[in-house]
């Protein structure tokens, strides 16, 4: 019987990362393909030592370090990486991140780097919105990957529905309704996604699948929900709060004002406008296609009705 190879997941406490060793570790058959290498801060933390557990090796690998990174890698035949714009909100630091785990790859000869990426909005719109920097700086490191010759392809996250928890909200003026106030028209098609459940749906089939995947792009999301449905699934989901439920575009000054008030510098304010105003002109994935994506998985993924009904932050509402 051949060795397991070796499958190394960046964040995997995280959301997109903990997904992914879940699914790998519920299905036997790509349990006994690959064994499970965990990039985390701290191997120590009580997270990781749950996953030790359960048999995945978890090791301490920095992305801004390519000699721990080397470390990490070594031996790996596949690899699933993703950085956090958010952290630092600093797009140079970022890609120089994923450009070092690109390099390390390709030193240490992985098969397969699975990248989390996204379009560059730039690009898409022809320069109408150029400051979306966490989609920038995430293509930048596809196209960076793709030249250095490192077999890769790119799972590519959709709109998460985890973001509906802060954005639904009950409306201050009576009858207080339940209110998501967006910078869009009502019918723009939002390409939504269930980060901790479905993640590892996506990428357990790209890794399974590495001759369908390679050199392509995975577009991760269940389907393409027009927000004011989004709306409309909130209240048949929450009947008793979702009563007068209802969308509200606003406009761009009305928006930014909402982050500002909430402590967000203003250049991220903008980008976060952008990153909505886009959508319905030129489409989060430019307007492609799911089909194709969908029809690798061998698990269903998580509707908006579906996540309605978890989300933690409405547990109590009927």
């Amino acid at each position: 019987m051949s060795a397991k190879k070796v499958f190394v997941v960046f964040g995997a406490t995280g959301n997109q990362g903990g997904s992914v060793i879940k699914s790998m570790l519920s299905d036997p058959a790509a349990s006994n393909e690959f064994r499970l290498r965990g990039i985390t801060r701290d191997p120590s933390k009580p997270n990781a030592q749950a996953l030790t557990a359960k048999g995945v090796e978890c090791v301490t690998g920095d992305v801004n370090d390519k000699e721990s990174l080397k470390r990490a890698l070594q031996g790996a035949h596949s690899v699933y990486a993703v950085t956090n714009y958010w952290e630092k909100m600093d797009a140079k630091l970022e890609i120089q991140q994923g450009k070092n785990v690109a390099d390390v790859c390709k030193e240490v000869g992985v098969q397969h780097l699975i990248w989390s990426g996204l379009y560059n909005v730039t690009k898409l719109t022809n320069g109408k919105f150029p400051n979306v920097y966490h989609f920038d700086s995430k293509a930048d490191i596809t196209e960076y990957i793709r030249s250095i010759g490192v077999p890769s392809s790119t799972f590519m996250p959709g709109f998460y529905m985890s973001n509906l928890a802060s954005s639904v909200q009950p409306s201050p003026q009576p009858p207080n309704a339940y209110t998501l106030a967006l910078p869009m028209p009502p019918t723009t098609p939002i390409p939504f996604f269930d980060a901790a459940d479905d993640t590892g749906k996506f990428v357990k089939a790209m890794v399974t699948k590495r001759d369908q995947v390679l050199g392509k792009n995975v577009l991760a999301a269940t389907d393409y929900y027009a927000i004011e449905d989004t709306v409309k699934a909130f209240s048949q989901v929450k009947k008793e709060a979702g009563k007068g439920a209802q969308f509200m575009q606003v406009d761009k000054d009305t928006y930014k004002g909402f982050l500002l008030g909430a402590g967000m510098p203003d250049f991220a304010a903008e980008e976060l406008y952008e990153n909505m105003a886009f959508m319905d002109e030129f489409g989060y994935y430019g307007k492609e296609s799911l089909d194709w994506s969908l029809s690798l998985l061998d698990e269903k993924p998580t509707t908006i009705a579906e996540y309605i009904a978890k989300e933690p932050a409405w547990k109590n509402l009927n």
